[in-house]
Order: structure tokens, then sequence, then C-alpha cells
């Protein structure tokens, strides 16, 4: 908590602010990198993971990016 406190003082701005950004951020961090996991797109998931925007490259890649794309699963029958 004193972290956030710090950052705020920095910036000169409440740290409700700062604990909200957090959270937006993790949210949509979180929805972004659970969809191209499960789309099995390894360079969206080490770009989202990486790279910090305030959620907007995570709204961008869900929104318009991952609607392109859908997994087929096939399954195997043995005889």
């Amino acid at each position: 908590m004193e972290s956030i406190n710090n950052i705020a003082s920095l910036l000169n701005i409440g740290p409700a602010w700062i604990a909200l950004a957090i959270i937006w951020t993790l949210l949509w961090k979180g929805f972004a990198l659970w969809r191209a996991a499960g789309l099995r797109q390894k360079y969206w998931f080490i770009a989202i993971l990486l790279v910090n925007t305030l959620g907007i490259l995570e709204i961008i890649y869900l929104f318009l990016v991952s609607r392109n794309y859908r997994v087929e699963v096939v399954e195997k029958i043995e005889e």
C-alpha cells in the first residue's frame, strides 16, 4: 500500500486512482491472455504479457484481432 501512496504522491493524484488503474489493467490483461492462450497465439500472448498500456493493447486485441480467429477441435478416432 505504501508503494501506491508513493506513486500517487509522485504523480500528484489520489491513491484510489492508482489502485483503480491497476485493477483495470489486470482485468483486461487477464481476459486478453486467456483468449490468446485459447487461440494458441504465442506472439500475441507474449506481447500482451510484456507490454503495459493500461488495457489499450488488450482491448484492441480482444475486440479487433481475436474475433477473426476460431479454434477448431479435431478428435482422432482410433480403430
